[in-house]
């Protein structure tokens, strides 16, 4: 009788045991909700971007509009006789304390040739300290964020969605050389170049002023501010570079006009600015020189025919981090 009332108990304390790691389970994942799923926004963008994408992708079917640019003069500077949605403004940045002098002179000839085929544009260039005056007067709400970024790269990347949200205009890298006027795609009120394998790139952007999906990347730059894996590479994709912005726009609710220039049929990567190349607006003439030794893996995921399940699991893995860093400074150890 001993034994089976002794039985008994240990089956109550295993139910209250297991009742109690449930509800620490589910407590868990109630305070990680919005962590859990950000990483899975950006976990399941491979698997998303396409959606709908005949939408969003610029074509000549849809829009009528010359993929290979060679029906429109390498000087028109406007989208006539469309309407011009995109302001005549040209953004350049070159942060990086006293380098900036450096990659200034080094890509003057560059950018010049940007000014030089857009005649009357207004024309900026972001240094350290005009940046810094910018943030601090139209978005003091983060300033203190964007000072506290880890790398360089994420000031500038930041940064670029901000100057476009508040000024419109195009942006472009200090290493691409215009080879023509970008006139015709002032029609559209957001467009970037498609990416390889997946999204956009940032390094060329037009959009109007106060778009409102610009001001979406803006606006989450906060949320998505996270030391992902530990690690550089992921840490810029993840809180601000090009998989972020792609995710962003992969979660509007319509993104037919958050516009993405590509290729015709048969050669898709026509526009794509990935390593130096020659499209029929620019030539890309550097390279991202911020990659660290985690690049490699990180693109690799997006090369993998299992890159759903791949990026899930480091989304996941980049929840786990988090969630313990978070913990352990509350003194609490999983």
């Amino acid at each position: 009788m001993g034994a089976i009332i002794k039985s008994a108990r240990v089956q109550r304390t295993h139910r209250g045991l297991l009742t109690g790691l449930f509800a620490l389970a589910l407590l868990c994942l109630f305070c990680a909700r919005s962590l859990l799923y950000d990483v899975w926004t950006l976990a399941s963008l491979p698997m998303i971007w396409w959606s709908h994408s005949e939408r969003f992708l610029i074509s000549s079917h849809a829009d009528g509009f010359d993929l290979t640019f060679a029906n429109y003069s390498a000087d028109q500077t406007s989208a006539a006789p469309f309407e011009d949605r995109v302001p005549p403004i040209l953004h350049h940045v070159a942060m990086g304390g006293a380098g900036a002098e450096h990659h200034i002179a080094k890509w003057q000839d560059v950018r010049q040739s940007c000014i030089e085929v857009h005649p009357g544009w207004e024309v900026h260039l972001w240094t350290d300290e005009k940046a810094a005056t910018f943030v601090a007067d139209h978005f003091p709400e983060l300033r203190d964020m964007w000072e506290g970024y880890r790398y360089p790269i994420q000031k500038i990347d930041a940064l670029r969605y901000m100057i476009l949200y508040h000024y419109g205009g195009v942006i472009l890298d200090m290493d691409l050389q215009c080879r023509r006027a970008l006139g015709p795609l002032r029609r559209f009120g957001f467009v970037a170049p498609a990416a390889h394998p997946t999204g956009f790139s940032v390094g060329f952007m037009m959009a109007s002023r106060r778009n409102e999906f610009v001001g979406a990347m803006v606006r989450n730059l906060d949320r998505y501010n996270r030391h992902w894996l530990g690690l550089p590479y992921p840490t810029v994709m993840f809180s601000t570079g090009c998989h972020y912005a792609s995710t962003i726009h992969a979660y509007q609710r319509n993104r037919t006009e958050l516009k993405v220039l590509a290729g015709p049929p048969g050669n898709f990567r026509m526009h794509s600015l990935n390593g130096p190349v020659s499209t029929p607006i620019f030539n890309h003439l550097g390279s991202s020189s911020w990659h660290s030794y985690d690049a490699a893996m990180i693109v690799s995921l997006g090369k993998s025919k299992w890159k759903g399940p791949l990026m899930l699991v480091v989304g996941s893995a980049a929840a786990f981090i988090v969630i313990r860093r978070a913990r352990r400074r509350r003194g609490v150890r999983v």
